[in-house]
Formats: C-alpha cells, sequence, structure tokens
C-alpha cells in the first residue's frame, strides 16, 4: 500500500514540477505515472551501472556528478515516454533535483505511519 501512495505522490510531485518548471511539459496523469514507473525503472537498474563507471569523476567532484547522472536519466525517461517532454539539461537537472526532495520527503513521512 505504501508503494502505490508513494508512486502516486511522486506523480503529483512530477505534475507539480511541470506547472512551474518551464522546461518540462506533462501532458495529464497518465503521462505522470508511467513517468514516475519508467524513472523508478531506470534509477533501479541503469543508475547503479552508471554511477559505477562514473566512480572518479564522483570522487573528484565529491559527489556532485550524481546530480548530473540523476538530470541525464530524468532526460533520457523524457525520450521513451510519450507526453513527457523535457526541453534541455537544465530543465532536466532542476527537475531531477526537485523530484528527489519531494520523492525524499514522501518516503520519511511515509515512514512514520
Amino acid at each position: 500500500m505504501k508503494l502505490l501512495l508513494r508512486w502516486a505522490i511522486n506523480a503529483a510531485g512530477l505534475l507539480l514540477i511541470a506547472q512551474f518548471l518551464g522546461g518540462i511539459t506533462l501532458s495529464g496523469w497518465y503521462a505522470a505515472f508511467i513517468t514516475i514507473l519508467i524513472l523508478g525503472l531506470v534509477n533501479a537498474i541503469i543508475r547503479p551501472i552508471l554511477l559505477f563507471f562514473t566512480l572518479p569523476i564522483n570522487i573528484l567532484t565529491l559527489g556532485l556528478f550524481t546530480f548530473v547522472v540523476n538530470a541525464l536519466l530524468f532526460w533520457f525517461v523524457s525520450t521513451v515516454v510519450e507526453g513527457f517532454v523535457v526541453s534541455s539539461f537544465v530543465a532536466a537537472f532542476v527537475g531531477a533535483f526537485m523530484l528527489s526532495i519531494i520523492s525524499g520527503v514522501a518516503t520519511v513521512a511515509l515512514e512514520k505511519k
């Protein structure tokens, strides 16, 4: 049940991000749910591989390169999901950062119950 609730909160957060951030366009709830699902799969499968191969850069930047990896994956998902468009890397960077904050707050809030 917590998984579905977290999924819905992240989808609503992505819709809010698309409303306030000019470079991200989302066609509706269906696209938001599919985007969050695909983003979760990409973060579970591809992200660890990318972080492994970018470990030297990540060490040099004291972990800040992880934000770039997150933005690139966010941007990549926009090429896969129809109805979700990210126009630039800056929009992907800010959108991924905002979504990670929303996801973190949702996770902490749901764990306290």
